[in-house]
């Protein structure tokens, strides 16, 4: 679990285009590192498209946003053409990524228990430090706050 901050641990993302990211390579710039259980379904569906509807007011304050899940990078392609995405999408197939960042939780659901991602957001100013999570997210406004908070730093 990283608490506010500690440093960005290093990791790697295959994103949706076929590139990789080394996270700790973007240090320099804000970043902000939203988690989100599967691509293509409601929530999900809706905080890509509000992130995606600020991308350019993140880019004038110099803010890069990265929506990370455990889908692949060709079913991320085809979630952002769906939905025109002008996000960066990260795949994190084997987990490791989502665990790094204790995003990796138990859930339930009708009463079962499961393993799954938990949905939340990391920014981290452009030193790697992380300056603000949020845990458990609810996807209406968030990425107003979200906005707002890498604003202020």
């Amino acid at each position: 679990m990283l608490n506010e901050g500690d440093r960005m641990p290093a990791a790697t993302l295959m994103m949706s285009d076929g590139s990789t990211v080394n996270l700790a390579g973007l240090e320099g710039r804000a970043l902000v590192l939203y988690f989100y259980p599967k691509a293509d379904t409601p929530g999900c569906t809706n905080e890509a498209k509000d992130f995606s509807a600020l991308a350019s007011d993140f880019d004038a304050i110099g803010v890069r946003v990265i929506g990370v899940s455990k889908d692949s990078p060709k079913k991320l392609a085809k979630f952002a053409d769906k939905y025109s995405l002008n996000l960066l999408l990260g795949s994190d197939e084997h987990g490791h990524v989502t665990e790094d960042f204790g995003a990796w939780v138990e859930k339930s659901m009708y009463g079962k228990t499961y393993m799954g991602i938990e949905r939340c957001t990391f920014l981290f100013n452009g030193d790697g430090t992380l300056v603000r999570q949020w845990r458990k997210v609810k996807v209406k406004g968030h990425a107003d706050e979200v906005l707002a908070a890498a604003r202020a730093i």
